[in-house]
């Protein structure tokens, strides 16, 4: 409540209903008129100067607001002494405002938390030594040092040293790449283990991470025309009624009628025709349905997202990091020359025991679960872009040299390594003393229950989900074979993930986009909804808030996955459109009542009082009916933590098992920085 009172929506709304309930209250007292018309006085100025504030500024545009109308109405019933009635109405309508600022700043403020925009610097060589300098100042031909754990600067190639470089953040590979002397690297990326002297090849507004930036703003601008459906035409609507009530007030006072009739019918017109109830049959549920999701672990940026939720009938998603965990895992162990598997990944973890490298997490990870004893290990030497070397001692025999790498490139490939790679993994060599004692085969695995989660997104959408990443064809096939997915896209650029999606949208498909990092910005800024897998949806750091990069896709984005990336699409797609059909009833509702108002008060008498209460009474009837939906996801999360505890696949169940309470309302957002490791 307290961070809510910083809003100034909420501040003048609260004003406004204070005073309002001091006018009721006082004018049921018997209170002094002067009194009563202070307190009335200071509920219209505290709820409607902002709203007057816009109208004029929109009228100003040449357009007519329904903030403006609703002014007017409510000084209209004022001016015929309906104080009560004009208040009832600013406060409604103030309120509303404030609940959309709420919603709308309590989303902003977890992404906000996302972001990492600190400036990049980097450490320039030069005849008078290093020095730190912006890398926005970076041009061809200058020269960089990139110690171990530090993002590169620039693109360019590398003049000495050798290491293995972080792509993900623009290929989607899992698995750092070796870089040495001659090979080319990328601005954004983050070093390894070793030190890397580049030269920069491209200045800063040239890089491939600054030209994607300028392909998300040209994307962005595609949809940046996108309004909610009732403000499409609540402005034709607004223009209608005040038309009409012009009408009504001169065309009978030319034909002689009586000044106060005339004015009192013309004014009751003006409030029963005010689209109070139909503006605020729409935006409740949406609100609603922003909070629920929210609580479910998905940040939704605005109520047009909501709106375009509910029309995708595509849905393409990146791998890796969407599909998968975002890290690479041991899924085979073969031994060689006598050795049997345990031992050799007993051995490997001992000689990975002083690494932090991303494979060699996962080599003792996987020797942490299966419960092995891992000998002692010591004189641990990392070799740079290759691999550790370490000196253990296993239960028998001596001390041996251990020494965990990739294969040499240029050596001679074994049927262990050649297998691995035909299943789409890294391979890793493990050798004793010089001689192969065996071969770990390390994949990106897929996410907790995605198979589930892939089938329920095709019922609720209707078509087969497009796998589109930068990962080789390889990998990208065997994730595919083993999810069920047919249409899996490797290899591409972010121009080519953006390109594929504006064919789809060329042929009249709305399409929603899921996946992480900055190369995947422009595919999510480009699509019809467009959603990021956030820092904690995945343990692997290659989601949005692992990395630097990960701003601009967050920026991109229209949300925010934070828990279970694959389970929560198609419970946000039901979320939207359930949203949808209820906003729709309400329109019906709404547009009944004001038909049937209008229409007594255009050939009858409707007495004022009817006239506001029936208008009132509808606008409460559809927020509330637009609210049910907070009501109803509370059962459902409830269902769906015992069906959860009862063993059963879905959402729930992943996010207990990755640490996130799935009736959390407050998201507590933190980045997890840090860079794996390198060889």
């Amino acid at each position: 409540m307290r961070s809510a009172l910083r809003l100034d929506e909420v501040r003048w709304a609260v004003v406004s209903l204070a005073a309002f309930l001091v006018a009721v209250t006082a004018d049921l007292l018997g209170a002094p008129v002067a009194l009563v018309g202070a307190a009335y006085l200071a509920c219209y100025l505290a709820g409607g100067w902002e709203p007057l504030r816009e109208g004029l500024r929109a009228l100003r545009g040449r357009t007519l607001d329904v903030d403006l109308l609703m002014v007017v109405a409510a000084v209209a019933a004022a001016s015929i002494g309906q104080w009560f009635d004009g208040g009832l109405l600013i406060v409604i309508f103030a309120s509303s405002g404030a609940l959309e600022a709420v919603m709308t700043a309590r989303t902003r403020s977890s992404i906000d938390a996302l972001l990492d925009l600190a400036p990049e610097t980097a450490t320039l060589v030069g005849p008078d030594g290093e020095r730190e300098v912006a890398a926005a100042d970076l041009v061809v031909g200058d020269e960089v040092l990139v110690r171990p754990g530090e993002r590169i600067p620039g693109d360019g190639a590398v003049l000495e040293g050798v290491s293995e470089v972080d792509t993900s953040s623009l290929t989607g590979e899992p698995v750092p790449a070796r870089r040495g002397p001659g090979d080319d690297v990328l601005a954004g990326t983050v070093n390894g283990t070793g030190v890397l002297r580049v030269r920069v090849a491209r200045d800063a507004a040239d890089s491939v991470a600054a030209g994607i930036a300028v392909q998300v703003a040209r994307a962005s601008e595609t949809r940046s025309h996108r309004q909610l459906f009732i403000e499409r035409v609540e402005q034709r609507y607004s223009v209608v009624v005040v038309v009409a009530a012009l009408a009504l007030l001169t065309v009978p006072l030319l034909a002689g009628a009586d000044f106060r009739e005339t004015l009192l019918r013309a004014m009751t017109f003006m409030i029963v025709a005010s689209p109070c109830a139909i503006v605020l049959a729409t935006m409740p549920p949406l609100l609603a349905a922003i909070a629920v999701a929210g609580r479910r672990g998905t940040l939704v940026k605005d109520a047009t997202v909501l709106e375009a939720l509910a029309e995708v009938d595509a849905v393409v998603l990146d791998k890796t990091g969407t599909l998968t965990v975002g890290r690479p895992q041991v899924v085979d162990v073969v031994g060689v020359g006598g050795y049997a598997a345990d031992e050799v990944l007993a051995l490997a973890a001992a000689a990975e025991s002083g690494s932090e490298h991303v494979l060699g997490r996962a080599v003792r990870g996987h020797a942490g679960a299966r419960g092995l004893l891992v000998p002692e290990a010591g004189e641990f030497t990392a070799l740079p872009g290759e691999g550790v070397r370490a000196r253990v001692r296993p239960r028998t025999g001596g001390p041996v040299t251990v020494t965990v790498g990739r294969p040499d490139p240029d050596g001679a490939v074994s049927p262990e390594v050649t297998a691995q790679h035909r299943a789409g993994r890294t391979a890793v060599l493990v050798q004793v003393d010089g001689a192969v004692a065996g071969v770990i085969g390390l994949a990106d695995e897929p996410r907790d229950g995605a198979a589930d989660a892939l089938a329920e997104l095709r019922r609720v959408v209707g078509v087969e989900p497009e796998v589109l990443t930068g990962d080789a064809a390889e990998p990208a096939r065997v994730i595919g074979d083993r999810l069920g997915l047919a249409r899996v896209h490797s290899g591409l650029l972010p121009a080519d993930k953006l390109a594929h999606v504006r064919v789809l949208q060329r042929g009249g498909r709305r399409v929603l986009a899921a996946g992480d990092g900055i190369n995947d910005a422009p595919l999510l800024a480009g699509a019809d909804v467009g959603l990021v897998v956030g820092a904690h949806a995945g343990a692997g750091g290659t989601g949005a808030g692992g990395t630097g990069a990960g701003a601009l896709s967050i920026e991109a984005a229209n949300g925010v996955l934070m828990r279970d990336p694959l389970g929560s699409l198609a419970p946000l797609v039901e979320l939207a459109r359930r949203a949808r059909r209820v906003a729709r009833v309400n329109l019906a509702f709404a547009a009944a009542v004001i038909v049937v108002l209008v229409g007594w008060d255009l050939f009858g008498t409707l007495p004022l009082a009817v006239g506001v209460a029936g208008h009132e009474l509808s606008t409460v009837l559809v927020c509330l009916n637009g609210l049910r939906l907070l009501a109803g996801s509370r059962r459902g999360a409830r269902r769906g933590g015992r069906s959860g505890e009862q063993g059963g696949a879905g959402s729930a169940r992943v996010e207990r098992a990755e640490g996130h309470p799935a009736q959390d309302a407050d998201l507590d957002v933190q980045v997890r920085a840090g860079a794996p490791g390198g060889r």
